[in-house]
């Protein structure tokens, strides 16, 4: 195994064991109503939006360019027609 899954297993562990440990009812205030609420629900909750924005976070973008579609030397037949003579003997 690499020492990430290693991480991974050994993080999702210590949350799983926090979470299980902190079972017992709060009071949380939400901006207009205040509800007895698990702290289970309310640590779990947290953690799985942090990991999500993380990832989102983290993941490379993609980039769409418009241009390949215009792009005249896209189609390998049009390359090989635009090469000098030069370059066809050098080729050969």
């Amino acid at each position: 195994m690499s020492g990430k899954t290693i991480f991974i297993i050994a993080f999702t562990a210590l949350i799983t064991t926090f979470l299980i440990m902190n079972t017992d009812a709060v009071e949380f205030d939400l901006i207009f109503i205040k509800k007895d609420i698990s702290k289970l629900l309310v640590v779990g909750v947290c953690t799985l939006f942090g990991f999500l924005l993380g990832y989102w976070a983290g993941k490379p973008k993609t980039t769409i360019s418009s241009y390949d579609a215009e792009d005249p030397q896209s189609n390998p037949e049009d390359r090989r027609n635009s090469l000098s003579q030069e370059d066809r003997d050098y080729i050969n």
